[in-house]
């Protein structure tokens, strides 16, 4: 297997570079093939790395980078005020041809603005897209964007859907179903932006575009791309966690409340645990910038070990497929 070498932004995220280093450590340890780069404060990583037995220290590389861009950084002062910072380092990397991808759980804005930045957007590509795969009744649809474009106009949701069905189709889905996210499914639904980039959809070619869906559909499984604004992806995305980490906890609250319930629920365990693998936040953590000369992907600033895991994983695979290639091949085509 060819080796994946990924840059990391070690000074992102809620919980800082402890929690990232853990995570680092665990993912060599289960992929041979997987070569990372920290980027960051080179005493306080060294210092992390050593308090872990086991390091092959040739697949893990510090690179030192002396400014951190907060979580609450306006991306403005990302790009004019902060030249070093880890975030815009790892992305110069990857620029520079030393790493495949760049995994961060830094400021989304910062991310998105140094991104278009440092690595530039694919030909015909307004704005790079946020985007991952999202749980269904029968597998997962990817959902973009996710929160990197608040506000979107019709020739950008329309560049979102065909950089979503290029990149489902990569990663294994044959002749992608598209859709947009919608207030209902009738033709007269929906806000102006939504309308027109609907009429943008139908009279493109190759894409398997089936129209209008609502919120509920999506977790039907009957779509594999579901687009729609920023605002709303977010807003869905983390309405969808909260729900999958309610009802987990619902169901073992009902589970405790008496001998008979805890009966059933030490009958049904081996099945809860595999519901709550299959849900659970972690395991889909990591969304992919679409649209960028360059693989970025976006962890959740709160997420723990096993998000991180998670979102360093998502690099490996688009690595793997070659994405931004395939995008670019694709996109030029179908955005004329």
């Amino acid at each position: 297997m060819s080796a994946q070498i990924i840059a990391i932004d070690a000074m992102g995220g809620d919980f800082g570079p402890r929690l990232i280093v853990e995570a680092c450590i665990a993912c060599l340890s289960e992929c041979p093939s997987l070569y990372l780069t920290l980027v960051g404060q080179p005493q306080l990583l060294e210092t992390l790395i050593a308090s872990h037995a086991l390091v092959d220290r040739s697949r893990l590389q510090v690179v030192a980078a002396s400014e951190v861009i907060g979580m609450d950084d306006r991306p403005s002062l990302a790009l004019r005020a902060k030249p070093d910072s880890s975030m815009r380092v790892a992305l110069q990397l990857l620029r520079d041809d030393k790493v495949q991808a760049v995994v961060s759980a830094g400021n989304t804005g910062a991310l998105m603005a140094l991104s278009r930045h440092v690595l530039r957007t694919l030909p015909g590509v307004d704005r790079p897209a946020m985007v991952a795969a999202i749980p269904t009744r029968g597998g997962h649809c990817h959902l973009l964007d996710l929160g990197a474009n608040v506000d979107c106009t019709a020739e950008q949701l329309y560049q979102f859907a065909v950089m979503g069905s290029v990149a489902a189709e990569a990663l294994g889905i044959a002749r992608p179903r598209v859709a947009l996210l919608n207030v209902g499914t009738e033709d007269i639904k929906g806000n102006q932006q939504v309308k027109a980039a609907a009429a943008l959809l139908q009279q493109a070619s190759g894409l398997n575009y089936i129209g209008y869906i609502e919120g509920d559909g999506l977790y039907r499984g009957e779509a594999d791309v579901v687009v729609c604004d920023g605002f709303v992806g977010n807003v869905l995305l983390k309405a969808s966690e909260g729900l999958a980490s309610m009802i987990a906890s619902r169901i073992e609250e009902l589970f405790n409340t008496g001998v008979v319930a805890r009966m059933a629920g030490a009958m049904a365990m081996p099945l809860l645990k595999r519901l709550r693998q299959d849900l659970a936040p972690a395991r889909h953590n990591g969304a992919s910038f679409l649209g960028l000369q360059g693989i970025v992907v976006k962890s959740h600033g709160s997420a723990g070990v096993e998000g991180l895991q998670s979102a360093i994983h998502r690099a490996c695979v688009e690595i793997r497929e070659g994405l931004p290639q395939r995008l670019h091949g694709r996109i030029e085509s179908l955005l004329r």
